[in-house]
């Protein structure tokens, strides 16, 4: 498991960002402050990891290492399972339908096209599961 440390050195590599850029971010008057963070020799007070967690987009829980999950609203494998259920009900529904078919002579639909659809369907459902997170979870389960 990462730690708090490592976790920070990564998020700071993925943003492309300074030690320097950070500290500066965060308001601190000395970069050796953040830097000891990375380097795991200190760690910072609740203030400032909310600050951290604010500055990077992720949750306290992330940081901290009690998660994987970067975001409350990332999905779970229980979101994943959910949705790839949903999505075979929708092809279902489709096929049976005719909705494959893209002419008044129901001609098939290539492959390709087919892929694509269906591809457009899972994404959709998975932007709707994240926006219903976002919107109705309960702020005090938002860390």
């Amino acid at each position: 498991m990462q730690t708090l440390a490592d976790r920070l050195t990564t998020l700071r590599e993925e943003h492309e960002w300074t030690k320097t850029y950070v500290a500066k971010q965060l308001g601190l008057k000395n970069l050796g402050t953040y830097a000891n963070w990375e380097y795991g020799t200190r760690e910072p007070d609740n203030e400032m990891l909310i600050k951290i967690a604010s500055l990077y987009d992720v949750s306290t829980d992330y940081l901290l290492g009690r998660t994987d999950k970067r975001h409350y609203y990332d999905l779970t494998e229980n979101d994943k399972k959910n949705i790839a259920k949903e999505l075979e009900e929708m092809i279902s529904d489709l096929k049976k339908a005719d909705a494959f078919a893209y002419s008044k002579e129901a001609t098939d639909i290539d492959r390709e096209t087919h892929e694509l659809l269906i591809a457009s369907l899972e994404n959709t459902l998975k932007i709707a599961k994240i926006e219903a997170k976002k919107r109705f979870t309960p702020k005090k389960y938002r860390n």
